[in-house]
């Protein structure tokens, strides 16, 4: 049957057309059908309205030529391999900084026919990308390997550039290792400056039930770019005490993964990404622009990856707490087939940090738990918490807007959960008792809600008059 798979980006798209190959197909009757014969490869780019198509050989040529430009790019070394249009159909040629040259020769003259004359082939398509168009044609290029039911035979081999031959110094792979946050790129920032041997590209054979999202055949190098690849943490077969995030493609995960959609799962994941993050972020000055990312985070809360939304925060990833908050592999259980939510965070250049769902809400959340609703009960809780905190609560406001929380207590009044509503309340929550109740029981002010027993909820208001209100939470708004 014809078979379609397309990889789109931004400014690029792969669109690959062909067959399965019936002899193997029978081995994956439930997986997705395997594109094993590659009949066409089409080649969108922003700007142009024409496709670049070709078969097999393009596409393959194609593959090189970008994977060895994206190796020369990161490690300023040259690398034949991009240049070399005595054996392949597509070359690129460097005109500056921030424009790249693609060439794509003509395939010349059907098997079996000779030509003596230059004539005899078409002129040569000459296409101009810049360094943002160049590295979505690079991601395109490595969603395509992260993709095990197409064409899975095909491997990219890349080979380490002799250190004395490009004289990269410490300064270049401190600059190119930050913008080289998924798994290919980052192999190959290591293999351009000989720091790591080859990897091996593909382990043989994977059973069927074992095809997940660590499945990876390329390794070629996102860069600055207006999207890059999500930089995701991957768990080693036997980790140690020094395990380390292997990175990898978070994409591939997202597509063989269900997604967390809920609501109420959401707003709590929501929380506790902010309470991840936000004291972390200790770098607040010196942004020019927002950044802004897409996460991938775990039901518990783990961050699993992260992708780069805008060309500055692939630039400035090394200003944010992101790559060390990956989850290490040695203090977690595997990431296998566990349901993933995505949050949008943006380090704003005000010093304010923003996370919301990355899709939004779907509905009101709900908050997650059992409840007391008995109104009696309900009603002595609200006036034991207003006398809590009202007694707690000193000093002249700073701030000029009310201050909203929803805030829980278990049968015995105690603080069981508190969670800022508006930006103020986050921004101002140190002039309030909230975090150190909170602290004085669980040692954290930003210790996971207590949800083993019925809980009471409450909306309280910080006044900057001074004036507090506690009143039965009627749900968020």
């Amino acid at each position: 049957m014809n078979i379609q798979r397309k990889y789109s980006l931004p400014n690029c798209t792969l669109l690959l057309e062909g067959l399965s190959d019936v002899t193997r197909a029978a081995q994956f009757q439930e997986m997705r059908p395997e594109l094993s014969i590659l009949v066409n490869a089409e080649c969108y780019l922003s700007g142009y309205n024409q496709p670049l198509t070709g078969g097999r050989e393009f596409f393959e040529s194609l593959v090189r030529a970008v994977s060895g430009y994206a190796q020369e790019f990161l490690s300023s070394v040259p690398n034949p391999q991009a240049h070399n249009q005595e054996s392949e159909l597509v070359e690129f040629q460097k005109i500056d900084s921030n424009r790249h040259r693609l060439i794509v020769h003509s395939e010349g003259a059907p098997e079996g026919f000779e030509s003596h004359s230059k004539n005899s082939k078409r002129p040569p398509i000459e296409i101009d990308l810049n360094t943002v168009q160049l590295f979505d044609l690079v991601e395109a290029v490595d969603q395509f390997f992260a993709d095990s039911q197409t064409l899975p035979e095909l491997s990219l081999e890349l080979q380490p550039v002799t250190r004395r031959y490009g004289g990269a110094s410490q300064a270049l792979i401190r600059q190119a290792v930050p913008a080289a946050v998924g798994v290919s790129s980052l192999a190959v920032a290591a293999i351009a400056f000989n720091l790591i041997p080859p990897p091996q590209i593909r382990p043989p054979q994977p059973k069927a039930n074992e095809q997940t999202s660590s499945t990876t055949k390329s390794l070629t190098p996102p860069a600055s770019a207006a999207v890059t690849p999500i930089a995701a943490a991957t768990p080693t077969p036997t980790p140690t005490a020094n395990t380390k995030p292997v990175v990898k493609d978070l994409e591939a995960l997202l597509n063989t993964v269900p997604e967390i959609t809920d609501p109420s799962q959401l707003r709590a994941l929501n929380r506790q990404v902010y309470n991840q993050i936000h004291p972390a972020w200790t770098k607040r000055s010196g942004l020019e622009q927002d950044l802004i990312y897409r996460l991938g985070v775990a039901a518990d809360g783990a961050i699993v990856g992260y992708k780069a939304v805008n060309k500055e925060a692939n630039q400035g990833v090394g200003q944010t707490p992101l790559p060390n908050l990956l989850y290490n592999p040695a203090n977690r259980a595997p990431i296998s087939n566990e349901p993933i939510a995505q949050f949008r965070i943006v380090f704003t250049t005000s010093g304010v940090l923003q996370v919301s769902p990355w899709r939004g809400y779907a509905r009101t959340p709900e908050v997650i738990g059992a409840k007391i609703t008995d109104s009696k009960i309900t009603k002595s809780l609200n006036q034991k918490l207003y006398n809590t905190v009202r007694q707690s609560w000193s000093g002249t406001p700073t701030f000029t807007r009310d201050l909203k929380y929803r805030v829980a207590v278990n049968k015995d009044g105690v603080i069981a959960d508190y969670e800022p509503l508006n930006q103020v309340a986050f921004d101002y929550f140190r002039e309030t008792p909230l975090p150190k109740m909170f602290n004085a029981i669980y040692g954290s002010n930003v210790a996971a809600p207590n949800a083993k027993e019925p809980l009471a909820h409450f909306q309280v208001i910080f006044k900057p008059s001074g004036t507090l209100e506690v009143t039965p939470w009627q749900g968020y708004q």
